[in-house]
């Protein structure tokens, strides 16, 4: 029948009905909302009974529509239109029988039930946590954060405006103060100093190459890519210790204590006491006493003493007479 299609358009579902008895039932062609295909059924039995419920698949099987929704009958046009609005409505829906809303009203022949879904969770039958099908604030903010990356991106590479200039051990590079000032205080200190200079201003990072460099603003304006941090993490350390950059700083302290073995334990102890890294130092006193490793670095450790710092090989003694204890 013509009047039987259901009208669908973002989240909201019309079914408009052009002949309808006093005793009548009827029900909607399939309408497709979300992931699910829907069925909207009436019948008349002194109330307007209206049922809302998903097709009977697989889907609606395992994952049943968790739904929101307002629902609201009206006749057709006309001066004398009324309206007969739900509540909001939310609940598990499986079947036929498991939503059902009496309307008391004597309209006949044509009218129009509306069905606005707020929200559709899909349940999960693992007794996982419902989740929206529709973009949340999350998905909305995911989006916000790619595209502010990508302009960020640019503003680099492109050097958009840029009003800083880097020196480096072997080459220069072109940022923004404001990125910088943003993050780092120190920075944002150091231009605050130099005000009443020029529009463009110049930095000597001399102790970093021009590769490391490029990492760290990569950092800053949120566009680094693992391998380039892993492959300059003790160069950005440095930067980030000198720079009072704290979330670098420990991305770097927790990468290297990721892969620490023979090889470099040494290495990442003195490390660890240079830049005052904590849970890096804890991991490799482990690593050498707790886990025995100690005897795979008996032909490295004489060298590390001769240049250790003093306090640092006192806290090794400390840690041996501890385990020994």
């Amino acid at each position: 029948m013509a009047d039987s299609k259901v009208e669908t358009i973002s989240r909201l579902a019309q079914w408009r009905i052009d002949n309808f008895g006093p005793c009548s039932y009827k029900k909607s062609d399939p309408f497709k909302l979300g992931i699910w295909n829907w069925y909207i059924s009436i019948e008349r039995n002194r109330y307007l009974y209206i049922h809302i419920f998903p097709e009977p698949s697989r889907l609606s099987k395992e994952q049943p529509p968790v739904a929101r929704f307002i629902l609201r009958v009206s006749n057709n046009s006309g001066p004398t239109r009324k309206f007969y609005i739900s509540p909001v409505h939310e609940r598990v829906l499986r079947t036929s029988d498991d939503f059902v809303w009496p309307v008391d009203t004597a309209f006949l022949g044509r009218f129009v039930i509306d069905v606005e879904f707020l929200d559709l969770k899909a349940f999960p039958g693992n007794g996982g946590v419902t989740r929206s099908i529709w973009p949340s604030d999350g998905k909305l903010q995911t989006v916000a954060d790619q595209s502010a990356l990508r302009c960020l991106s640019r503003m680099l590479d492109e050097a958009i405006h840029a009003d800083l200039t880097i020196i480096t051990a072997d080459g220069t590079l072109k940022a923004h103060k404001a990125v910088l000032s943003a993050s780092s205080t120190l920075f944002h200190s150091l231009y605050l100093q130099n005000a009443d200079e020029e529009d463009t201003y110049t930095i000597h990072m001399e102790d970093m190459s021009q590769e490391s460099c490029k990492s760290l603003l990569s950092y800053l304006y949120g566009t680094i890519n693992q391998e380039d941090f892993w492959n300059h993490r003790l160069p950005l350390l440095g930067a980030a210790n000198k720079y009072e950059i704290n979330d670098l700083k420990a991305a770097c302290e927790e990468s290297l204590l990721e892969d620490l073995n023979s090889e470099n334990v040494l290495e990442r102890l003195n490390d660890a006491w240079l830049y005052q890294l904590q849970n890096l130092k804890k991991g490799c006193f482990t690593f050498l006493f707790d886990f025995g490793k100690i005897y795979d670095v008996r032909d490295e450790i004489n060298t590390f003493f001769q240049h250790a710092d003093r306090e640092l090989m006192q806290e090794m003694f400390q840690e041996v007479l501890t385990i020994l204890k």
